[in-house]
């Protein structure tokens, strides 16, 4: 059995999911470098410029505690999936500010409800408020440069007598903030994507969800500019091995890879839905089957004015 099927049997007999309510990611934070993908603390800053120059990152540590890493996002995927709840369901002021348990965090984000989880989760919330993020995304048009931490604040109450964390409250940065209340800001993600266990599959999973969609033909990108788009630490020859074994392992929720090459020959992933081709054919047969009715309907109407006109001329043939 694949890892991704247990991970579909796991999930559907433990885990809660999130108060039913789908996970939700922000688009302009899946296609770049924007969180480690280490779990040892990172202090080399993250640095990455698009083609043409006009979108920047970069990402700078706080010595003590590092970069924040992908798993911690985790955590912004889950106040970002909140938050959406309560657009939906109509609330008008959505709070910067949202107050849950470290358990109920924890469980969301499938994660370990014991003492190192609680730990894990305070490291964490350290590293999302002491990284600093520069970006010329949504940057003020005056200085064309957005700085920010992830967190703005965050408290954890804990039990006076056993020391157990209890209460919890994060307030999001604004720059975040704002993003999640665009439209058309968000993506939903495939639950499974908590459980992927490397930073590299991660970051590799929420860029093809940004980029292949639904797209019935998929979307293929160089492995030099995937290697850019994580942010990845390892030089472009290690990391295209590392490339080929997640293409092998086949464990991506949602997407199916194979290695391929551009027209000029350079090394590239193609990555498709799995169920995209199978979408597609049944809606190329929904409108093959509308077409036919449609003529169909057309070829009855032509039949039935031809039957009423023979039978007006057997009744009065002098019309003829």
């Amino acid at each position: 059995m694949s890892k991704r099927a247990i991970r579909n049997q796991e999930f559907d007999l433990f885990i809660p999911r999130l108060g039913e309510a789908p996970l939700k990611d922000q688009r302009e934070l899946m296609e770049r470098p924007f969180f480690s993908l280490s779990k040892r603390k990172r202090l080399k800053p993250i640095e990455y410029q698009s083609p043409d120059g006009d979108v920047w990152v970069h990402v700078s540590a706080n010595p003590r505690f590092g970069i924040a890493t992908i798993w911690d996002a985790d955590i912004l995927i889950w106040a970002t999936s909140r938050l959406n709840q309560l657009k939906q369901a109509g609330t008008n002021d959505l709070p910067r500010t949202i107050r849950t348990t470290s358990y109920d965090l924890l469980k969301a984000i499938r994660r370990d409800t014991g003492g190192k989880g609680y730990k894990e989760l305070a490291a964490a919330l350290e590293r999302l408020q002491s990284t600093v993020i520069e970006t010329s995304i949504r940057a003020p048009k005056r200085n064309k440069r957005a700085q920010f931490g992830w967190l703005d604040e965050w408290t954890l109450e804990t039990d006076p007598e056993t020391g157990v964390a209890r209460g919890l409250s994060l307030t999001l940065s604004n720059w975040l903030y704002e993003g999640l209340m665009k439209e058309r800001a968000l993506l939903t993600l495939h639950p499974d994507y908590f459980t992927l266990a490397g930073g590299l599959e991660r970051a590799i999973y929420r860029i093809a969800r940004k980029h292949a969609g639904d797209q019935p033909e998929g979307w293929a990108c160089r492995l030099s500019v995937l290697h850019e788009k994580t942010g990845s630490e390892s030089p472009l020859k290690q990391f295209a091995y590392l490339m080929k074994k997640i293409v092998v392992a086949d464990d991506l929720p949602d997407y199916a890879m194979t290695l391929t090459t551009t027209r000029d020959g350079a090394p590239a992933v193609h990555f498709v839905r799995r169920n995209a081709a199978e979408k597609a054919a049944v809606k190329a047969d929904l409108a093959r089957l509308s077409s036919q009715a449609e003529r169909f309907a057309r070829e009855d109407a032509r039949t039935l004015d031809v039957d009423e006109m023979l039978a007006r001329r057997r009744r009065d043939p002098g019309d003829l």
